[in-house]
């Protein structure tokens, strides 16, 4: 038995969904989606993703071929068929992408018939996340890239969409700087902290939180999570704007994102935040997050790292969100 996709109506092998070389998401890269994960393979934050998703196609004006709560039971569909081919200890990380379909201009080929894509997969979360669980002790080196964060009024990064070209650029121009565990850190066009390529960005400075104001990035699920926490434990956490100055001079600082929750960030540009190694911060606000969910997300990575070292799992990539010659890129 293989893994099965949603697509369009009907679910079918894994290696067997594809859509059409005229879709528009090939043409314009005109394609809205979300990434889910489960904890103990039970989804989080779903809804919220999925109305993400949709205020996404309000935006770019896709036309919904479900609604919102078909479309929750959907993935509950796509997961609990999978589910009999994952490990016991796999979490399922649901990929869901809408584009708006064939073009008009080749709608001969489709017999008129015009209507948008939809593609739910669902894939092990370890492969994403096992390459990850050293940088839980030793924090990531947030590369400030060349490359901008496309500012709202040319492009809004508010809708997650396929266009993501740009991200893709400061990946590679990150991956190119001498040293390990580089992850690219996006400023905006008036030179202002944005976001990461995936993941939004923290930092800690006199006992507060403090994020970069919503206005230029992708106003994540985990990011929004994060401030939840913070309001838990009773930290004051502030949307504002971020300078270079501040990360340098910060006490800690950390990146949010769906599938490893929360991770370290200890040096920018090579240069030590704060004394260098993780923060007392960073450590509570994973500790909640495992307590709320029931799993310890830091072990439970860390788990499959040693596995897959050890012959025992599918292989991840080996740094998941940064570019990767072709060559070293592993598939399933």
């Amino acid at each position: 038995m293989s893994r099965v996709v949603y697509l369009n109506g009907e679910l079918v092998p894994e290696s067997e969904a594809k859509i059409s070389i005229y879709d528009s998401a090939l043409m314009f890269g005109d394609m809205v989606f979300e990434m889910t994960r489960s904890f103990n393979k039970r989804q989080f934050r779903l809804r919220e993703h999925l109305e993400r998703l949709f205020a996404s196609m309000r935006y770019v004006h896709i036309p919904s071929p479900v609604t919102i709560g078909q479309m929750e039971r959907l993935c509950a569909e796509v997961q609990a068929a999978n589910d009999p081919v994952f490990d016991d200890d796999d979490e399922h990380r649901l990929m869901i992408n809408v584009s708006r379909g064939p073009l008009g201009f080749y709608a001969e080929i489709f017999d008129g018939r015009l209507e948008p894509t939809l593609v739910i997969a669902d894939f092990p979360l370890k492969w994403t996340v096992a390459a990850m669980g050293h940088l839980f002790d030793t924090g990531i080196n947030a590369v400030v890239t060349s490359q901008r964060a496309i500012p709202a009024q040319l492009l809004d990064p508010k809708v997650k969409s396929r266009s993501r070209l740009h991200y893709q650029m400061a990946n590679i121009e990150a991956a190119n700087v001498k040293g390990a565990d580089n992850w690219a850190l996006l400023l905006d066009p008036d030179g202002y902290v944005a976001e990461g390529t995936g993941d939004n960005f923290f930092i800690v400075s006199g006992g507060h939180i403090l994020t970069p104001e919503p206005r230029n990035i992708l106003r994540g699920i985990s990011r929004a999570y994060v401030m939840e926490l913070a309001k838990e434990l009773a930290i004051p956490c502030l949307e504002r704007n971020i300078e270079l100055y501040d990360v340098a001079n910060a006490d800690e600082a950390f990146m949010s994102g769906t599938p490893f929750c929360v991770l370290p960030v200890t040096r920018i540009n090579g240069a030590p935040i704060g004394d260098g190694h993780v923060g007392p911060v960073f450590k509570r606000v994973l500790e909640r997050w495992s307590t709320n969910v029931g799993l310890d997300v830091e072990g439970q990575i860390k788990a499959w790292a040693t596995r897959i070292a050890q012959g025992h799992a599918h292989p991840a990539a080996p740094t998941p969100y940064q570019f990767q010659p072709q060559s070293t890129v592993r598939t399933s």
